[in-house]
């Protein structure tokens, strides 16, 4: 596939903070169609991440022809643990926006079910992100073995390859909130998995102090939204993690599958994920050398071009696509 070749995407979200930017991003990229976004527990309350995917695809005038699918309530492995130190209780900054027009999911099918059918329905061509627990996308392996071959490629934002996490000092939120769901994924077979991790996000994906201001001082309708939306995350960045900015993960991965050129390579891998350790829960084992290759991990992201590609489309005004 071409750098700017045009991508049919799925987002599989638990929609809080980033997860946000991402999806407006999916929405109004000229190089992506968003077929649709499958809602996994994860980040905040269930039911709020619905609301927090249907308002944000309102806000880019794209709720009519995007469905969202509710999925996973729980992980595959233990007590759901959510982020919401991290996002604020509505998983929006604690923003208070209004209800979305339309309160619950479009269709009683559910996200697994959906994520099936539709790489039934266009084997090989379908690219998913995920970028939540990978609950759903390891359901539907275990629901269909033919999953994963249906399934053109596969993007993770997760792990941690060579670096400290988020949640501990071992694991990333993603595969710490049920490590279970990211081994079997891994294991799945997927010939195409790429994973974006926790490690290139701290690298090349932390919005600085500038970029920030920038987004507060505009006038642009997504830049408020979007500044509103992070301002928890902002906040953990600095008193958790000791950094003056915020740290990026979601719309990193998104930016990268709208515009490849943006990487700077792949670094072939072996991955295996710890499930049960009580330090190292969640915890990514990489081994480079084996031949055993079951994804290819983002080696780095042009930041200034990631940069730039954020704030021009949220400076754009939504419907004009």
């Amino acid at each position: 596939m071409s750098a700017k070749e045009q991508v049919d995407l799925i987002i599989d979200a638990d929609t809080a903070g980033d997860d946000v930017v991402s999806l407006v991003i999916a929405c109004l990229h000229p190089n992506v169609r968003l077929r649709a976004v499958t809602v996994c527990m994860g980040n905040v309350d269930f039911d709020q991440q619905v609301r927090n995917t249907l308002y944000t695809l309102e806000q880019c005038a794209a709720e009519q022809r995007v469905p969202v699918y509710a999925g996973s309530r729980q992980p595959l492995q233990g007590p759901l643990r959510m982020a919401t130190e991290v996002h604020g209780m509505d998983g929006m900054g604690d923003s208070n926006f209004p209800p979305p027009k339309r309160a619950t999911a479009a269709t009683d099918e559910d996200a697994v079910s959906a994520l099936l059918r539709l790489t039934r329905e266009m084997p090989g061509q379908l690219t998913i992100l995920a970028q939540a627990p990978l609950t759903n996308i390891a359901t539907a392996v275990i629901r269909d073995a033919d999953f994963a071959r249906n399934t053109g490629r596969l993007f993770i934002m997760g792990g941690t390859y060579f670096c400290r996490g988020n949640v501990t000092p071992a694991a990333e939120y993603n595969f710490f909130a049920d490590p279970k769901a990211a081994a079997v994924v891994l294991q799945a077979g997927f010939s195409h998995c790429r994973l974006v991790d926790w490690g290139v996000c701290l690298r090349d994906g932390v919005w600085d102090r500038r970029m920030l201001d920038r987004l507060a001082n505009s006038d642009a309708k997504l830049c408020k939204f979007v500044f509103a939306t992070i301002r928890r995350n902002v906040e953990f960045c600095q008193t958790t993690l000791r950094i003056d900015g915020n740290v990026a993960s979601d719309s990193l991965a998104v930016a990268l599958i709208a515009d490849q050129s943006i990487c700077r390579g792949w670094i072939p891998s072996y991955m295996e994920v710890e499930t049960s350790g009580r330090l190292t829960r969640g915890a990514t084992v990489v081994d480079t050398l084996d031949e055993r290759v079951n994804v290819h991990v983002c080696q780095g992201i042009d930041s200034a071009a990631y940069k730039t590609m954020i704030y021009d489309i949220l400076m754009s005004r939504p419907g004009s696509r």
